[in-house]
């Protein structure tokens, strides 16, 4: 497609600020791709997590640069924060400085609503900011207002629209390199059986599927000839342990012994990831592998694929709390017990062996 009223001339350095999870980063990728293929010449420079720059390194895409950014309140850090000390602050000053210096010609804001992330963007001192923008937060030169209903993966692009930017992808992408296989194939040599993840784990509690329930769908998998595997970070240890305990089969359990660039690598490998929804399963279809997922209603319209090919969603409907009753749509209640034990075993299994039979060619 051809440049529309909205490109920019003369850009050469874009600073885009996006420093939270796994799962956001990926999200943001046909978003960054897009931003590339429109502006050729220009370095791209995320604003992102130290995780982000391990991540990042070597690794072909749009990215060309990450620039860890300082704890900041409500940005890097949670809005509960404190107010940072003075070397903190020290920190924040000596990072303003240093970026002011490289003269960006474009600043895009695609971390959030803007309340704390558009005051950052625009102490960056850019030509040109462009970003969201909720009530409460201070304009950008270019924004459009934040909605909390909307897939990210079309926010980023309307963002990135805003500068004259044509969308040349909807399903994220990332490459898989050598040093990830190398990682993954360290940890679980090459298998006879097809290689099935479960991962149990979810930032929310809220969103996880019962333990018993993914160690069910193990057993069968396994009994059909797949090897399971169940991943998680360390927080998530108690969650895994308990899938691998509950099953009758074998299962390995790789909860923290894995680095991300070795998850990225064992995916790559994988035949099914069956997850609630979490940034496995998101980076699952950023690689290409398919996916088996629980969601609840909601998060879907925010998070969910766009395709059903190789990814098939399973939404449990519940919205008042299982213990108090509060309809949490309308106001949160601080209960933590599952809200998604509603999707079954059989729905689960149902769509894992549907889409392993097509990945088989049956």
């Amino acid at each position: 497609m051809g440049q529309n009223n909205l490109w920019i001339a003369g850009i050469k350095k874009i600073a885009v600020l996006r420093a939270n999870a796994l799962g956001d980063f990926i999200f943001s990728l046909p978003a960054l791709y897009s931003l590339q293929s429109a502006y050729p010449d220009a370095e791209i420079v995320l604003l992102g997590k130290q995780w982000h720059a391990d991540f990042l390194k070597g690794r072909p895409g749009p990215v060309h640069r990450v620039k860890p950014i300082p704890r900041y309140k409500g940005v890097s850090e949670p809005d509960t924060w404190n107010e940072p000390d003075s070397n903190a602050q020290s920190e924040i000053n000596s990072f303003f400085t240093n970026i002011q210096n490289e003269n960006f010609d474009l600043a895009l804001q695609m971390h959030g609503g803007g309340a704390n992330s558009n005051p950052f963007i625009k102490r960056i001192g850019a030509r040109i900011t462009a970003g969201m923008r909720a009530p409460d937060a201070s304009a950008l030169d270019r924004w459009i207002p934040y909605f909390y209903w909307q897939h990210e993966v079309l926010r980023q692009l309307e963002i990135v629209a805003l500068c004259g930017v044509n969308p040349v992808m909807i399903e994220p992408f990332i490459e898989v390199t050598d040093h990830d296989r190398a990682e993954s194939c360290a940890a679980v040599p090459e298998p006879t059986k097809p290689l099935v993840i479960i991962h149990p784990g979810a930032s929310d509690p809220r969103r996880r599927w019962p333990a018993e329930r993914f160690a069910a769908v193990g057993d069968v998998l396994s009994r059909s000839g797949c090897q399971i595997v169940v991943v998680g970070i360390l927080a998530e240890a108690d969650i895994v342990q308990k899938v691998v305990q509950e099953m009758e089969e074998p299962a390995w359990d790789l909860c923290g012994s894995l680095s991300l660039h070795g998850l990225t690598g064992l995916i790559s490998r994988s035949k099914l990831i069956i997850a609630n929804d979490s940034g496995p399963r998101h980076l699952a279809e950023a690689i290409g592998t398919p996916s088996v997922a629980i969601y609840w209603c909601g998060n879907l319209i925010n998070a969910g694929s766009a395709f059903r090919a190789r990814h098939r969603p399973h939404l449990s409907w519940r919205l008042n709390c299982p213990v108090c009753g509060q309809n949490t749509l309308r106001e949160p209640c601080s209960h933590t017990v599952s809200f998604v034990d509603e999707v079954t075993i059989e729905e689960v299994l149902a769509s894992a062996m549907d889409v392993l039979n097509i990945h088989r060619g049956e």
